[in-house]
């Protein structure tokens, strides 16, 4: 038997683990929250959510501790493979984080402390999305509890986005994963994904498909060249016309380009009453939604990574954990079965080769 192993230039990367079996490819940690003095608060985004959802998903026994993934902070060289060096030096300054996170009084704390108590999470969380693409691929699906930035590309943030998370996980899977040449992001947060869609304007192998409100931020006119599938959203949109649209055009985009994987944004501004996103979707709407993503993956046997982007209400946690546990009902996600929790899932081991599910061999 011929073993073909990816070989390209790329740097060494702890992101991308050997994760035992018997781990659930739900990806977190602690890290993700950020508190600090009460400043959060300055923003509508709850960014204590990632905790909730963690925590409601073990009230219902999905999960237990030490059975999912622990994410790894992504480090420069990690973000490099899509940022800019420059991007990155101007994050050394509170200005650019304060305007970035839209969080005003950032801009009077010393770097080193936005760096701690802002940017290390959102570090940690794009790692955690890194990590997930490779999961996604040996499982079938794989979900980051937190990531989503998609307002952030190659050289500029915005919208409390300061990384490419999404373009990143991306880049690593084309670059480190044989087999992995095409990809179909799914956007369904409230607004229009013009980070990534700014990084993949030119890039064929990506096809983008985005359902937004058009008209909130950030009407990235140039940004929306790049979107393939575009379904453009009124005011107070609700379920059954947003449902309707979503099966459409997720079974659409599939059927035109068959992918190597698919990326969701699953952003939970959708919500009824959400100050921001401006639509007017249930719960159980918005469960349903990710039910037809899931099963639309599923049916074609295509790998799906799940990040969980904006959603502006306290609510919205317990709406992604009822999300999640509604995918291992509809069994369109695994489970553990046999109950068995290896500490190995908190960090892993760093990969050298590992088989995956379709075939594809990666490279670390």
């Amino acid at each position: 038997m011929t073993v073909h192993i990816l070989l390209r230039k790329s740097h060494g990367t702890q992101l991308y683990l050997e994760v035992p079996s018997s781990c659930l490819p739900i990806v977190y940690s602690p890290v993700y929250n950020i508190t600090f003095m009460g400043l959060e608060k300055l923003h509508p985004f709850d960014s204590g959510k990632w905790g909730k959802v963690i925590h409601f998903l073990k009230e219902e026994k999905l999960i237990s501790d030490g059975s999912i993934v622990e994410a790894r902070e992504a480090t420069e060289e990690d973000l490099l493979v899509v940022h800019t060096k420059r991007y990155l030096n101007r994050l050394k300054w509170s200005l650019v984080v304060a305007t970035i996170t839209e969080i005003p009084p950032l801009l009077c704390l010393p770097n080193f402390l936005v760096q701690r108590r802002v940017l290390r999470p959102l570090r940690t969380q794009t790692g955690g999305t890194i990590m997930a693409g490779k999961l996604a691929v040996d499982r079938g699906w794989a979900i980051n509890v937190g990531g989503g930035f998609h307002h952030c590309s190659s050289d500029k943030g915005g919208g409390f986005c300061a990384y490419a998370d999404i373009t990143l996980a991306i880049k690593f899977l084309f670059e480190r994963v044989e087999g992995i040449s095409r990809a179909t992001i799914i956007d369904l947060d409230a607004h229009q994904g013009n980070g990534h869609e700014r990084d993949f304007l030119d890039d064929r192998r990506v096809f983008i498909m985005d359902v937004y409100n058009r008209y909130i931020y950030p009407g990235d006119g140039y940004a929306k060249r790049a979107i393939k599938r575009k379904v453009e959203l009124d005011w107070g949109t609700e379920d059954d016309e947003y449902l309707q649209k979503v099966e459409l055009h997720s079974e659409g985009a599939l059927n035109e380009v068959r992918p190597d994987i698919i990326v969701y944004n699953a952003g939970t501004d959708i919500l009824d009453g959400d100050p921001l996103g401006g639509l007017a979707i249930s719960p159980q709407g918005i469960i349903k939604r990710d039910e037809i993503v899931f099963r639309a993956a599923r049916r074609r046997g295509i790998p799906i990574l799940m990040v969980t982007s904006g959603g502006y209400q306290k609510k919205t946690a317990r709406i992604i954990a009822d999300s999640i546990i509604n995918l291992r009902r509809q069994g369109l996600i695994g489970g553990n079965e046999d109950g068995e929790v290896a500490e190995e899932c908190v960090g892993g081991v760093p990969l050298v080769m590992s088989r995956v599910s379709n075939g594809t061999r990666l490279a670390g």
